[in-house]
This record gives structure tokens, sequence and C-alpha cells, in this order.
């Protein structure tokens, strides 16, 4: 695995790579260059990222109410898989396989445009890229939470059943604290993937930042600027994730230092 000084070193050479690529590209070739539609030096470029930037909120939002619920549900779905009843172990494969080979954009355009008619609720945009996100992410949250729970060792459930705990005081007391450092890392990596498909979310007509980008292209047509700008701010996004998600890795690990002391 690699370590956080190759981590960056790699971040940089790709940087490099790259603004070399841009302005090999910018030197030639018959295309006029549009850069200043997105230069915080000008007035119309401050006024565009002001504009672009204005979809953030948004993907933020739909990111963490969609990781904050198909959290929680990714365990509920996975648990019955650990039952003694067939049934329930059926139900939990079902699911998760079923939800998993459906492709996103299929699904949010089915949960957008049929699912009101066979509930008669009618949802919003915001609202139907939401539970998008949540029904496909919970399938792998699920994955995820079936790993980390099988992990623990034998010998921590029969401490705990030594001890007289119940079936629920054990999954949540002992079992659960255990996988949930080891699950941190693809935990992370679902909010990082659940972030980036939100820009799915544009086609339905939520305002977040590929929607805001596309807005703008079709105003002053110039794709390539715009869309470097856009795939810009969801590099920095992914970053300081990535960055929160290795800080409270080191956190749980100090902790579980101290604990063992």
């Amino acid at each position: 695995m690699p370590t956080d000084a190759e981590a960056a070193r790699r971040r940089r050479f790709l940087l490099v790579a790259a603004a070399a690529l841009v302005l090999a590209g910018c030197s030639g070739g018959s295309y006029s260059w549009g850069w200043h539609v997105v230069s915080p030096l000008t007035d119309q470029g401050q006024s565009n990222i002001a504009f672009l930037t204005g979809g953030l909120w948004q993907t933020i939002a739909v990111s963490l109410l969609a990781i904050g619920v198909s959290i929680p549900l990714g365990l509920l779905v996975a648990l019955p898989g650990f039952s003694r009843h067939r049934g329930l172990r059926l139900i939990n494969r079902a699911y998760v396989e079923v939800v998993r080979s459906i492709p996103i954009l299929p699904l949010m355009l089915w949960v957008y445009y049929g699912l009101p008619v066979l509930t008669g609720i009618n949802f919003d945009p915001f609202t139907a890229g939401v539970l998008t996100l949540v029904i496909s992410d919970s399938a792998f949250e699920a994955e995820i939470f079936r790993g980390g729970l099988q992990s623990i060792e034998k010998g921590q459930h029969e401490a705990a059943d030594s001890l007289g705990l119940s079936a629920f005081d054990k999954l949540w007391y002992i079992i659960l604290p255990q996988a949930i450092r080891r699950i941190l890392p693809p935990l992370g990596n679902q909010f990082v993937y659940v972030l980036k498909m939100s820009s799915l979310l544009s086609v339905i007509g939520v305002f977040e930042l590929t929607k805001k980008a596309n807005e703008l292209v079709v105003t002053l047509y110039r794709p390539l600027e715009i869309y470097s700008f856009l795939i810009l701010e969801y590099f920095v996004l992914v970053v300081i994730v990535s960055a929160g998600v290795r800080w409270l890795e080191r956190r749980l690990a100090a902790d579980q230092r101290l604990e063992a002391r």
C-alpha cells in the first residue's frame, strides 16, 4: 500500500503531466483558446467561476445525505445475510445482486419518472437524486459491512457470548466497532464514488456542479475550458475527502494503540 509521501508525489506528477498536456495543446492547432472565461483575473472569469461554484453546495448536500442514509441502510441489508433463516439470506443476496447489476443512470431515470407512476408520489429532482444514490450505494455498503463483520475473529464472538451479551449488544458494543475500523477505507472510497456519481443528477435537473457547467457551455460555447474547470472542482473535492478519511484512519489507529496499552 503506498505511503502518504508516495501518494503526494503521484498527485504532483499527475498535476504536472496534466498542465504539460494543456500547455502543449495551447501551443498549436486551430482552436481559439478562451481561458479568460474561467480566469480569476478577469471580471467575466470571476463571474463565471462564481456561477460554476454555485452548484457546490448542491453536490455536497446530495453526497452527504446519500452516504449518511446508505451506510446504515447497507448495514441493515447486510445483517440478514448472517441469519440462520434461509429466506432472510435470500432476501439479502437478491437485493445486493439486483441493485448492483443496475447502472445508476437508468436507475435514476426509473426513480424520477417511473416510481411516481407506481406510488402516486412525485419526487423533485433533488429527492429523486438522493434516493437513487442511496439505493445504488446501499448494496455496495452491504457487501462492505459483510466483509468487515466476517473478518472479526471467532474469539471475539466467544468472549461476548461468555459475558452473556444479547445478539444486539454483542453486535453494537463488540463486533461493529472493530469492523468499522477495518472497513473505514472502503467506506471512504464509497463516499468518493457517491460524490462523483452525483454528477449524473444533472440529467434530471439537479443544479449541482455538472448542471451549472452544462448551462454555461450552452451560453458561452467554451466546452474545453469550462469542463476543465469542472474536472478541477471534482479533483479538489475528492482530494479533501481522501485527506479527511486518512486523518480519521490515523485517529482511530492512535485510539486503538492507546486502548492496547
